[in-house]
């Protein structure tokens, strides 16, 4: 008997999703555990295995559109069998929905492959007073799939330059790494370098991705549901510097800030469990496992890969993982437990030259780090009242106040603060 595919909840937070890609064609056998299609749900593109065997006797929901858990994708049974009634029974809810991806040639990653749906191109909205001529583009969008575009935006390549060898002319990876720019797009190239951007000629207006989406969401969630408050801490980083660099001297392969900052956070919040707390409404949950996620941009939006019991591994382990968990992150490949539950959050600006910053809290955490660059500081020598120039960072720690006062986050702070001045401190 003919039965309905239906949109599966891929991941704990998933409320829609996308098809990137369809692994089987109509007409295909379908055994259970199968990988029907992939699916890119609000973190990552996913796997969606066949709980039915049965022949795929009809895609409902076509590569790059997108519908709510629970809405028709598909069509299983048996072969010949027909399924119009199926198809009739289709509420107006259950309609294949756009893509809400479209239109972000400037976000590549996690996009997915939907390039090739006139219904899915920009809106432009010509600029008042604005006669320039439309960019050749602007028939339709060009087609490339989800890692041809991320690759695209690292190598800072145009897609529209490239030939695609995939079906239908589709950019694929292998095109985007093979690719060589011509002398002629050379010679056009800026002085300085890499051409760059230039403004549109035209108004554009970008359908929010549903990606950009949950992250408004939860955001705004976060922000307005649990009343935060700041602390602020300058920190010498001499000492870290120095243990960084002479640790880097003896491994193969050299230690992230990163992974300095999730042990040290990690050491304090052992003396400092509150901050490893969540609110539940009538209770407050301590963890017992103290899991770091870092903050990731991959694009089209933020992600935090998780560290686990960071409080039992050595600063080694932490970078081994989180080095293969940014991989995952920006290759789209991260699962949903190597994303979800954070108990403490780092997010870390400094490499782009912030000073200092605020971020809002990661549920189901109550805090996190906001870290700021490390720069030469003039600061006060406290032993003679002279002036030093010292290697300074600025953090800042966000607190849910409902979990954490200000006088625990305080305390937090000023042991994180003076372990990383005095890293012998971490051996108490």
């Amino acid at each position: 008997m003919a039965e309905k595919i239906l949109m599966t909840a891929l991941s704990p937070t998933m409320e829609e999703g996308t098809i990137v890609s369809w692994s089987k064609k109509e007409g295909d056998t379908v055994g259970a555990g199968d990988v029907l299609c992939e699916v890119e749900t609000d973190k990552a593109t996913m796997d969606y295995e066949a709980t039915q065997e049965g022949t795929l006797l009809k895609i409902v929901l076509q590569e790059g559109s997108g519908a709510k858990v629970g809405e028709t994708i598909g069509i299983i049974g048996e072969e010949g069998e027909d399924y119009g009634d199926l198809l009739k029974e289709k509420a107006p809810t259950d309609k294949p929905k756009k893509s809400t991806d479209s239109g972000e040639d400037s976000q590549k990653d996690n996009e997915p492959a939907d390039d090739d749906k006139p219904k899915e191109e920009t809106k432009q909205v010509e600029a008042r007073g604005s006669s320039a001529p439309k960019a050749a583009e602007d028939s339709g969008r060009v087609k490339a799939s989800p890692l041809a575009r991320r690759l695209a935006e690292d190598k800072g390549v145009d897609l529209s330059q490239i030939s695609g060898s995939g079906p239908g002319g589709r950019i694929v990876k292998d095109d985007v790494e093979n690719y060589t720019p011509s002398r002629a797009a050379a010679s056009g190239a800026s002085v300085g370098g890499a051409p760059s951007a230039a403004m549109p000629s035209q108004d554009r207006e970008t359908p929010v991705s549903s990606r950009r989406a949950i992250i408004a969401k939860r955001l705004a969630e976060s922000k307005f549901g649990a009343p935060h408050y700041y602390l602020k801490s300058s920190i010498n980083m001499s000492e870290v510097i120095r243990a960084r660099n002479a640790l880097n001297k003896s491994v193969p392969e050299k230690v992230s800030f990163n992974a300095f900052l999730m042990k040290f956070a990690a050491e304090a919040i052992k003396r400092h469990p509150v901050i490893n707390s969540s609110w539940q409404g009538d209770t407050i949950r301590e963890y017992a496992s103290i899991d770091i996620g870092l903050a990731v941009d991959v694009g089209a939006g933020l992600i935090t890969p998780i560290v686990r019991n960071c409080g039992s591994k050595g600063v080694k382990e932490i970078d081994a993982e989180l080095v293969q968990l940014i991989d995952k992150a920006r290759s789209n490949t991260l699962k949903p437990e190597e994303y979800t539950g954070a108990t403490f959050s780092i997010s870390n600006l400094g490499s782009f030259g912030v000073d200092e910053f605020t971020a809002i809290i990661n549920p189901p955490g109550s805090a996190i780090l906001a870290v700021g660059r490390t720069k030469k500081t003039p600061v006060v020598d406290e032993q003679n009242d002279g002036i030093m120039v010292q290697p300074m960072m600025t953090v800042t720690l966000s607190c849910d106040h409902r979990v954490i006062d200000g006088a625990a986050g305080g305390r937090f702070l000023h042991e994180l603060s003076l372990m990383m001045q005095e890293p012998f401190r971490v051996l108490f």
